[in-house]
């Protein structure tokens, strides 16, 4: 098995295509096969060099340090989240496991965690005992935006002692040879992407056509607050559900990574739960398709609705990845070898459209071997 140059000419010109109308700002598409790049562009007002906030496709690289801790017996997903932090057992959440924070199961999907909390430990801790439940936790699905992470990334700083963001680049991005992706300190921000809005609103219509509701409910993931990640503030925190700062390539390369393991940086048996096991089969609320959620990672699944889960439709079952708002994309397929990054900073305000580009743009990525 080989890459087919023409499939890839045909993916980067896709990639392109919206740069050259006038919609996007920028992008950057990336490639990866056998440990190494294929293909990696950038077009408009970007280069190679370009970092792009990342949002949800952060949290792989959140939950892959979490799986170093389990490999080391540090952290047990079936305890419960009290063992490792006590103070968040108010108000019911005392029953819920680590797994169950993994797999958005938890019931907390709305809980809020902002500015002044967020810029410190102690503020976020004290949140975490402020929390209600939405719902009683393992009994639906519904993604937890922001707030799951956070108690992740308390975790990992409780059982190392560390920083979260130190020791998502000490076991993680720097043994794969990738650069730090989290917590960029403001004066090391040079070149990375502002976010613009872009587009027309999506009708009612085309929004009844595409998802069966004639408008989409309003979550935390707005305009404004994706807006609010060009604040170096922001950027320099290192928010561990939506935070972090890359390139395509560094996607491309970490879903590598996940593919073969190099040094041995995940436990292998950890490693094959993580990227094989589904273990939340629950609908989505919106769109009523089972989540197909590992401890951290979406896998595609054989049911043909791979492209809703944000990996196109021609990728393989066993597909992994972890794409992020306003049309961030990351998987890797263990049946090509492939691994695929994409990142635009233009924010497009048609809802309609952003999933269309996103199917378009994997299913070519996952035939472009021959």
């Amino acid at each position: 098995m080989g890459i087919d140059q023409s499939k890839v000419d045909a993916l980067l010109a896709r990639a392109r295509r919206e740069v050259d109308e006038g919609l996007l700002p920028s992008t950057q598409v990336a490639l990866a096969y056998q440990g190494e790049l294929v293909a990696f562009e950038a077009y408009g007002d970007a280069d190679l060099d370009t970092r792009y906030p990342a949002f949800s496709a952060t949290k792989a690289f959140v939950a892959s340090t979490v799986w170093t801790l389990i490999g080391e017996g540090l952290v047990d997903p079936s305890k419960l989240v009290i063992e490792y932090i006590p103070e968040f057992a108010p108000n019911g959440k005392d029953v819920i496991t680590v797994e169950q924070v993994m797999l958005h199961t938890a019931g907390f999907p709305h809980a809020p965690l902002g500015a002044p909390d967020w810029w410190t430990r102690d503020g976020r801790v004290k949140r975490f005992g402020e929390w209600r439940l939405n719902w009683e936790p393992g009994t639906r699905y519904e993604y937890h935006a922001t707030s799951a992470h956070w108690v992740l990334a308390e975790i990992i700083d409780r059982v190392t002692g560390s920083d979260f963001c130190d020791e998502l680049e000490r076991r993680v991005t720097g043994p794969i040879g990738l650069p730090r992706v989290l917590g960029i300190p403001e004066d090391q921000q040079d070149g990375v992407a502002m976010l613009e809005p872009v587009g027309d609103l999506a009708t009612a219509d085309e929004i009844k056509a595409t998802f069966g509701i004639s408008e989409l409910p309003v979550t935390e993931v707005t305009e404004d607050a994706l807006l609010g990640f060009n604040n170096p503030r922001v950027k320099a925190l290192g928010v561990p559900g939506g935070g972090g700062l890359m390139r395509a390539a560094d996607l491309a390369l970490f879903y590598q990574a996940l593919l073969h393991n190099p040094g041995g940086v995940w436990k292998p048996d950890v490693l094959a739960d993580v990227t094989t096991n589904v273990r939340n089969r629950l609908p989505d609320p919106l769109t009523n398709t089972p989540a197909n959620r590992s401890l951290g990672l979406i896998l595609a699944g054989d049911d043909g609705r791979s492209h809703i889960r944000g990996m196109g439709r021609t990728v393989s079952p066993g597909t992994f990845g972890h794409n992020g708002a306003g049309g961030q994309l990351a998987w890797g397929d263990p049946a090509t070898g492939l691994s695929f990054g994409y990142c635009t900073n233009g924010l497009d305000r048609n809802v309609v459209r952003e999933p269309r580009r996103g199917t378009a743009l994997s299913s070519l990525a996952a035939v472009c071997t021959s």
